[in-house]
């Protein structure tokens, strides 16, 4: 009987850590599709399925960005999401707004 106790504890216990271990998985979000820019000489870089709340910088300062994602993405002038300048939804493209450097999505 005490040993059928013990399977039941393990159980519950394993159980227990799959629970937690998916519910963290979970929390990290990403956007899905793909952030595209392009440079002032029309060469195209793409981001694919961002994560959100995440700055990234792009690989040169942009003179076209289009959102393909799921989720909304900010645009900042400077390296470091510093200098904000526009938020574009899933789906808008903006162009020469100073040459951004990076984004974050915010989903």
């Amino acid at each position: 009987m005490l040993a059928l106790a013990h399977l039941g504890r393990l159980g519950l216990a394993a159980g227990m850590a799959a629970v937690l271990a998916t519910g963290l998985a979970t929390n990290a979000q990403a956007a899905t599709g793909r952030i595209q820019y392009f440079d002032v000489n029309g060469q195209e870089f793409l981001i694919t399925n961002p994560p959100d709340n995440v700055c990234l910088t792009l690989q040169v300062r942009a003179s076209t960005i289009d959102n393909e994602t799921n989720k909304s993405v900010n645009v900042y002038l400077g390296t470091a999401c510093d200098t904000f300048v526009t938020t574009l939804e899933p789906g808008r493209a903006v162009a020469h707004v100073g040459g951004p450097q990076s984004v974050r999505v915010i989903g």
